[in-house]
């Protein structure tokens, strides 16, 4: 598992999959603290939470519209939004309704995380503001500077990316993730997405990034303490000229299960 030492290897893009950042100036002016993710449409989307009882507004929301149609995923740092009450459920709804206004998808197809300060309130009109400049910034090249967008007390960023054949073709996984502290088992990761272009059954999708959250991160202890705000997200675009995987069998299966594996090992 990575611990920040060295460069970022090479991030694949992955089609179908796109990444914006933005400067919200939560913490400091200038600073890229706002990341924008889109999944194509026919997406699958499966995550993992932390088993923290006092969890995060962003957690509550993201957990209850993962089992639905799910577009967008917005990140801010600077702020985890936790602690924060009913308001805070509500300035998460608030950002998420303002990124799918100008998105032009539903409010419900908008995922919120979040990191950083807890207690305080989520700086709502700086988020909104950043909003258009991460969706104008949208790029499937856009891995490594999200990686950085994403951190908080990290000391550099952490990736990782697979490829493997199949029939000729090539299918990708690439990944990132952000945590160095509150970091204990029973926990996905502070924050970690891993996106595929392989087509993947939800049921299917979900039992994998569980097997790979507990393969991994689930096995990482830092300082004894679960997070309010951990989350890791598994997205299957469907863009990779390949039969779907609708049973955890099988050739293509096993293929994308050990670059899956070793994403999470790695990121």
């Amino acid at each position: 598992m990575a611990v920040g030492l060295g460069p970022l290897p090479t991030l694949h893009p992955v089609p179908g999959f796109e990444l914006g950042i933005a400067s919200a100036g939560i913490k400091r002016p200038g600073r890229k603290d706002v990341v924008v993710m889109r999944c194509a449409e026919g997406s699958s989307v499966a995550g993992v939470f932390t088993l923290n009882a006092f969890c995060a507004a962003p957690v509550i929301l993201s957990k209850q519209r993962v089992q639905g149609t799910v577009r967008y995923l917005l990140t801010n740092t600077g702020n985890a939004n936790a602690g924060t009450g009913a308001p805070g459920l509500a300035a998460a709804e608030r950002t998420c309704a303002r990124l799918a206004e100008l998105a032009g998808v539903p409010a419900e197809s908008v995922l919120p995380f979040s990191t950083g300060v807890i207690g305080e309130p989520l700086p709502v009109e700086k988020i909104e503001g950043a909003l258009q400049a991460a969706l104008d910034n949208l790029s499937e090249n856009n891995w490594a500077e999200a990686a950085t967008g994403i951190m908080t007390t990290d000391t550099r960023p952490k990736g990782a990316s697979r490829q493997f054949q199949f029939d000729g073709k090539t299918i990708t996984v690439t990944g990132i993730s952000k945590g160095a502290g509150m970091i204990r088992p029973n926990m996905a990761t502070m924050l970690g997405y891993i996106a595929t272009d392989a087509k993947v059954a939800p049921a299917v999708l979900k039992d994998l990034m569980l097997d790979g959250a507990n393969k991994s991160f689930n096995r990482i202890t830092i300082d004894g303490d679960t997070s309010t705000n951990d989350c890791c997200m598994l997205i299957a675009t469907g863009k990779a000229d390949v039969p779907e995987v609708t049973e955890a069998s099988g050739a293509l299966f096993e293929a994308l299960k050990q670059a899956v594996f070793e994403v999470c090992m790695e990121v």
